[in-house]
């Protein structure tokens, strides 16, 4: 039975993709669905489809509309969420899936730097583990999954 896996967060750095890289190396029987990870295409596809708002608030609601179908439905039909937070930018929607993740009762592992500890105090005591390197995650999915 294939595990399926959430991605979300960081979408900079590619570091979903070395993730499931690294899975697929080591065989896991695990199938992942993330978020649009173009930010273009996702932070503009209200407009594309709606057309255009008024103003950029307008425009960020539409695309977060229609974003959230894709994250709600993904986080809902999967068996763990991994957020990942990363330096660079500040990922607010990551905490929003973080929430959806802990109200829909999946298991949550969040990855994340150490000097972050305090800024994401209440999303990491809700985590069924918080990490600072994917690595770390492989190797708790690898345990959970094969026993190994």
């Amino acid at each position: 039975m294939d595990w399926k896996i959430f991605l979300s967060g960081e979408i900079h750095s590619g570091w979903g993709d070395d993730l499931i890289q690294t899975a697929r190396d080591r065989k896991l029987p695990v199938t992942f669905f993330t978020p649009v990870t173009d930010h273009e295409a996702s932070d503009n596809v209200g407009v594309k489809i709606l057309g255009a708002g008024e103003n950029p608030f307008r425009k960020d609601h539409k695309a977060a509309w229609i974003n959230a179908i894709r994250i709600r439905r993904g986080i809902g039909n999967v068996d763990v969420v991994i957020v990942k937070f990363g330096e660079q930018y500040r990922q607010w929607n990551a905490t929003y899936d973080a929430d959806v993740a802990v109200a829909s009762g999946k298991p949550l592992i969040v990855i994340h730097p150490e000097e972050f500890n305090h800024a994401l105090k209440e999303i990491d005591s809700q985590a069924m583990a918080v990490e600072s390197d994917e690595q770390q995650v492989i190797e708790i999915l690898e345990y959970v999954i094969t026993k190994k």
